[in-house]
């Protein structure tokens, strides 16, 4: 069995790499957006979205580790940069508090 992590991505976009043409600006949104969906469909970006603003936003990614994930997040740049913080589930949470609890009985 393959242990994923998952990770949570704030993502923002480099505003020197965008056009100033609207059309080419739209062209460049809509490329990156079927990228997007691309990586959701082969089950990497479990879910993704833009603040209304559309400077940044976020994903949830699974990855085995993450070399993994850096592997994958290097084709955004230098457009794109990221924050990325590891999560965990609520039942690694509690695997978690349940491995504490019984280390401090001892």
């Amino acid at each position: 069995m393959i242990c994923t992590a998952k990770f949570y991505v704030k993502w923002q976009l480099e505003p020197s790499k965008e056009s100033a043409d609207p059309k080419e600006r739209g062209k460049a949104w809509l490329s990156m957006l079927e990228m997007v969906r691309e990586d959701k469909k082969a089950g990497g970006v479990k879910d993704w979205g833009v603040a209304a603003g559309g400077e940044w936003g976020y994903s949830i990614n699974e990855a085995e580790n993450e070399t993994e994930l850096f592997t994958r997040l290097l084709k955004w740049r230098p457009y794109v940069h990221f924050e990325v913080t590891p999560v965990l589930t609520v039942d690694q949470t509690i695997q978690a508090v349940k491995k504490a609890a019984a280390s401090q009985k001892k």
